[in-house]
């Protein structure tokens, strides 16, 4: 065949989406599929501040976003960003330093690729969010593990030390995790700007779950160093329920140690032109608005990861960490000698309709036993999948 696809593409998987189209096949031979696999809030009974579609829609009417907006974002927009991240405590920021993104994905690409060369790598957290390593393998760079504590899934130095040579350039954290919620500690962050600031190494901070948080409270890394330079990637997707318009951005802490490095970020933003536009006037309304969405969302997610973990626990060889944020767990189930997490997935999945997604595909052992959960639907629904999921495990 002479018309091939690039070999680099081989290596990008993303688990999540990719294991629905399986559900979808027995879906259309019937079998009622309870999806807990995407995080998505507006699949299920969550929905997006009126304010901020008003905005949106009025930016339109009005004419104000029909065009190009600037490369970097709306000035209004960028404003209110750099406000709200100032507002945490990153006091070497600068209106400069903020870009607008089409969502928080593009942020983390054009980072990325403004950063690495063939050959190079990033250290990424196993088990972590898997977009990471499918651009890694787009960029041609190395995708250099390092695992979470299993006990307790915080950051882990020593393995982090260990997994850094000569050729790697950045390190991802993901605050809270995704796919376990985990928030880390003050100390195990402080750790780490510390390793950073001894290999020069760049932080990439996903922090993209930081408002949906159920007590413990998040520690920045920007302002743990100045020493290090920053890259921080937020957006309004998960807190403020709008993942289908794109709103993203991204901050670059401690610029002044790598005006060259955000001088090629820029360069990549001018040349897609922009961010969405009508969306980018939603910002002021999100974040300079009423919160009380928050909290009835957190009350809902609360309420369902706490149904959630105890009856996984319940379950003979199962066991769950509890979340401290965003809408995700991560179970670890005792497999049958053998089995891979995916053949895990997919037998339930099989036999009982309940999608979850293998822990492989968030960069974990396939002999692990783990697998993510999604604790969005109503309660109804997450008790009847966890029904499920108990009588599929008496069974194997």
């Amino acid at each position: 065949m002479p018309y091939k696809s690039a070999k680099k593409i081989a290596g990008v998987q993303y688990a999540i989406r990719n294991i629905v189209q399986k559900a979808k096949e027995l879906e259309e031979k019937g079998q009622q599929i309870l999806y807990l696999n995407i995080g998505d809030p507006l699949q299920y009974d969550f929905t997006t501040p009126p304010a901020m579609i008003e905005a949106a829609y009025q930016s339109m009417i009005q004419g104000k976003s029909n065009a190009y907006a600037p490369s970097y974002g709306e000035k209004e927009a960028s404003k209110c960003v750099l406000n709200d991240e100032k507002s945490k405590g990153k006091s070497n920021l600068f209106i400069d330093d903020i870009i607008l993104t089409t969502g928080a994905s593009e942020g983390i690409e054009l980072a990325m690729t403004a950063l690495f060369n063939p050959g190079e790598n990033i250290l990424v957290p196993s088990p972590g969010y898997p977009l990471y390593t499918a651009v890694a393998s787009k960029l041609e760079i190395g995708k250099n593990h390092y695992n979470l504590n299993t006990s307790n899934w915080e950051l882990d130095i020593e393995d982090i030390s260990s997994k850094i040579n000569d050729k790697t350039r950045a390190i991802v954290i993901i605050n809270p995790n995704n796919p376990t919620g985990k928030i880390y500690s003050k100390e195990t962050l402080t750790a780490l700007t510390e390793v950073a600031e001894k290999h020069q190494l760049i932080i990439f901070s996903d922090e993209i779950y930081d408002r949906l948080t159920f007590k413990k409270e998040i520690i920045y890394p920007a302002n743990l160093t100045t020493k290090v330079p920053v890259i921080s990637f937020n957006g309004l997707a998960k807190s403020y329920l709008v993942p289908g318009w794109r709103v993203g951005w991204l901050s670059c802490s401690n610029s002044n140690l790598c005006p060259e490095y955000l001088a090629a970020i820029k360069k990549l933003a001018d040349a897609r032109l922009c961010s969405p536009s009508p969306q980018q006037f939603a910002i002021k309304p999100a974040l300079e608005g009423d919160q009380d969405h928050i909290q009835e969302t957190l009350s809902k997610l609360k309420r369902r990861r706490d149904l959630c973990v105890e009856r996984l626990n319940s379950i003979e060889g199962m066991t769950v960490i509890e979340p401290d944020g965003a809408f995700y767990l991560m179970a670890q189930y005792n497999l049958p000698d053998g089995m891979t997490d995916e053949q895990f997935v997919l037998k339930l999945l099989a036999s009982t309709g309940v999608l979850v997604v293998h822990g492989s595909g968030f960069g974990m052992d396939p002999l692990a036993g783990c697998f993510r959960l999604v604790y969005l639907p109503d309660e109804t629904t997450l008790k009847a999948a966890l029904d499920k999921i108990q009588s599929f495990c008496a069974t194997i």
